[in-house]
């Protein structure tokens, strides 16, 4: 491991000054990510900025009725919170999915949200990879391996986003909350993981400087129920070959409200926009719901190794709609 630096600021805005100071500046929450990309040289920052020790650490109700998330709250308190669970089934679903529980008591919600992906070229310094070195090359496109997206893709990086808790995030429209140089601003948490296009090793929209104070949930509407399903090689401790995170209200026998989004198969979280509008006002049936998800991954471009991802996502996406119907709450009177 090469020198660093390292620092513990006592404010946000004494983080931000210091990370904004010159290039190679890191923040720091949990680690359990960036301690490893620095291990295996990945990473090499000239510093890193402790912010874990800031007052980001607390889960609040908004005067709208929704939910405020520190950026430093770790993962197994937000799994475990009671507005998470009560409101929020598909949040707390998805982050007991993810990783062992020793790694969710350290890992936190700006750090999740940021971690980078597993593909074995991007954690490999011996290979060519145009996420870690732009123009190097994509092995991984060339593979085609199962690992790898089947949606959002370019041929500079087929590498898939890691988290869990991302796509349970898009399914709520979630939003993040950025203080930079540049004072505050907002991003849905759709549009904050960027597809690589051309530039891959730019993961998200953050710009230098900007740390990671807080995420919003808005209110759920009543009636509204949620649910989290990831599929994978192992049952505990493996990244998801698809998950799908789903919000459902259902009003006399047709879809009011829908939000889908699918992990594991894209460089991104992805936010089945196509579906959601095929499903409004739609009637909650097998049947429609199997149209709508259809109609989503027709622009599916699965590789050599990786084809049944579109099944598989077909048919995950239709046993969480399916399971979400049969818990719509029974009609009031």
């Amino acid at each position: 491991m090469k020198p660093f630096g390292y620092v513990r600021p006592a404010s946000t805005d004494e983080a931000v000054r210091l990370c904004a100071a010159g290039p190679g500046a890191r923040f720091l929450g949990g680690g359990t990510n960036l301690v490893d990309l620095m291990k295996l040289g990945v990473e090499t920052p000239r510093i890193l900025v402790d912010v874990s020790g800031l007052p980001l650490d607390r889960v609040t109700r908004t005067p709208e009725g929704g939910l405020s998330i520190g950026a430093t709250v770790r993962n197994s308190d937000l799994a475990a919170h009671p507005d998470v669970t009560g409101s929020y089934p598909v949040l707390s679903g998805a982050l007991l999915a993810g990783a062992s529980g020793q790694l969710r008591n350290a890992a936190t919600t700006g750090g999740n949200l940021l971690q980078r992906t597993r593909c074995r070229y991007f954690q490999d310094v011996s290979k060519p990879c145009n996420k870690r070195l732009p123009g190097s090359g994509c092995p991984a496109y060339a593979e085609g391996g199962r690992d790898f997206a089947i949606l959002g893709y370019s041929s500079e990086c087929v590498a898939t986003d890691p988290s869990d808790m991302a796509v349970a995030l898009a399914a709520l429209d979630a939003t993040v909350v950025l203080v930079g140089p540049e004072g505050e601003r907002t991003v849905p948490v759709t549009e904050f993981h960027r597809l690589p296009g051309e530039n891959p090793d730019q993961d998200t929209v953050i710009r230098p400087g900007e740390l990671i104070t807080e995420v919003v949930l808005p209110p759920p509407a009543p009636g509204t129920v949620s649910r989290y399903r990831k599929a994978r090689d192992r049952a505990s401790y493996a990244f998801a070959l698809v998950s799908v995170a789903a919000t459902l209200r259902v009003e006399s026998g047709r879809v009011e409200s829908a939000t889908l989004a699918f992990g594991g198969v894209a460089p991104r979280p992805w936010r089945a926009h196509r579906a959601e509008a095929e499903l409004r006002g739609a009637p909650a049936t097998p049947a429609a719901f199997q149209h709508a998800v259809i109609a989503e991954l027709a622009e599916a471009r699965p590789l050599d190794g990786n084809a049944f991802k579109v099944d598989l996502a077909r048919r995950l996406a239709l046993d969480v709609l399916g399971d979400l119907t049969e818990r719509q709450p029974a009609p009031i009177g």
